[in-house]
């Protein structure tokens, strides 16, 4: 194994750590006498638990060898990989490089464990190429199960490809239409803790929120997913700031619109106010990549001494470096002007500031960066009640439940919960029902 994988050459780049490359290190280990037997085993066998712990989390069956070499395939960014991830074709260099490396990799498919299994009195590898998962309740809407079923469908192209030219067109095919590393398998990003590995990390669990969960608020659906459509068809297509009272279905909106354009290639990353800084470092990994990025701001406001807002600013639009086409900035806010600005604010700033107009429009720049606003407000009375029936048809317990009935523990209800928003009304159907023998 170590000699098969010394030769590769576009995915030389593959993590030292991983199992794979561990695996041809222990066995070199074995071949120069450097452990007994015993310690070769105890390293082995480290490995394989680690490709079965990966076989777990994602739900792998039948063959986790195979499933593994799939996923250093699926997840591997080089040269190659990202040039046919771009434009699903690369040069006459680049494919004799992966054409090498795919020889080596069919090889490592079908690699006979027995001799070694037999030598060291161990039956790992027999057993993970025929291995039956536990983790059989993945939620079919989760990030993790999509992970899983992209693996899957390039697992069932490749198991049983001996011919390299055939191995070679499917997974070129599986870049082209699915991309390769983190965001062509993850649907949403935030930025890691520990940058210095990695900058984004990908979030497992994303919402599965739909705009039919969204009771209301038709006009502005319906803005906000016409200028998305506009994005990831490479129209022309503005950053969109969704404001107004708690509770109404703004950020609700945003990730709905990440289920409903993934499949198109929408990704989002997630950023919070103290990582602004990031923002440029993101833009420089995400401009030259095969996806629409919607940069994620939620709950954007600040406060007088703080600016992070001009991190901001010169990204959306007035910095030197053009903001990439790929890329939009979507926020959702309490409050329309996103500085925090008082009458005595204003005070100051007559008294001490001679250039007056000039500060405040510093103050309250940043919203008009956003090209597309759309307000969410808590709706009238009726609307309210109307929004909790329609909810509760929802629900087969509240099937046979009066509507007047409804209304009238509404009504009660609301007497204690002041605003009149969609979460208020899914706040009173969670209580009615968690009330009910």
């Amino acid at each position: 194994m170590q000699h098969l994988i010394s030769k590769l050459m576009v995915y030389r780049n593959i993590d030292k750590s991983s199992p794979l490359m561990k695996l041809a290190e222990i066995f070199g280990y074995r071949e120069d006498k450097s452990f007994n037997d015993e310690k070769i085993s105890s390293l082995i066998l480290d490995k394989v638990y680690e490709i079965i712990e990966l076989g777990n989390y994602h739900n792998f069956d039948s063959n986790l060898w195979t499933y593994y070499i799939a996923y250093l395939l699926a997840t591997n960014e080089n040269s190659f990989t990202l040039s046919a991830e771009r434009r699903g074709e690369v040069n006459d260099t680049l494919k004799s490089f992966a054409t090498n490396d795919f020889e080596i990799f069919i090889k490592l498919i079908h690699y006979d464990f027995s001799k070694l299994e037999k030598d060291l009195s161990i039956n790992c590898f027999t057993l993970i190429k025929n291995y039956k998962s536990e983790n059989k309740d993945l939620n079919n809407n989760t990030s993790q199960s999509n992970v899983s079923d992209r693996i899957k469908e390039l697992y069932n192209e490749i198991k049983d490809e001996i011919d390299v030219n055939a191995f070679y067109k499917k997974v070129m095919a599986f870049y082209k239409k699915y991309g390769v590393g983190a965001f062509g398998l993850y649907k949403a990003f935030r930025v890691s803790l520990d940058k210095s590995e990695n900058l984004l990390t990908p979030i497992a669990g994303t919402s599965t929120m739909t705009f039919d969960d969204l009771i209301g608020y038709e006009e502005q659906k319906k803005q906000l997913v016409q200028n998305t459509e506009s994005f990831v068809n490479e129209a022309p297509a503005n950053n969109v700031l969704l404001y107004g009272d708690a509770g109404t279905g703004k950020s609700s909106s945003i990730k709905s619109l990440l289920n409903m354009f993934y499949d198109k290639g929408l990704r989002m990353i997630e950023v919070y106010k103290y990582d602004y800084q990031y923002l440029p470092e993101i833009l420089s990994k995400i401009k030259n990549r095969n996806y629409r990025f919607i940069i994620y701001l939620d709950d954007l406001s600040f406060e007088k001494n703080e600016t992070e807002y001009k991190y901001l600013k010169a990204v959306i639009e007035g910095g030197l470096e053009v903001k990439p086409e790929n890329v939009l900035i979507y926020a959702t806010s309490n409050r329309m002007h996103l500085l925090h600005e008082t009458f005595s604010d204003r005070k100051e700033v007559e008294v001490d500031d001679v250039h007056i107009t000039d500060t405040l429009t510093e103050q309250t720049s940043l919203v008009s960066r956003f090209g597309l606003t759309l307000g969410y407000y808590n709706v009238r009375r009726q609307e309210f009640f109307d929004m909790i029936c329609k909810i509760a048809e929802r629900y087969k317990e509240l099937s046979n439940v009066d509507r007047n009935e409804l209304i009238k523990k509404a009504t009660l209800w609301n007497m204690y919960h002041s605003d009149y928003s969609g979460r208020a009304a899914q706040q009173f159907i969670d209580d009615f029902i968690s009330k009910m023998e």
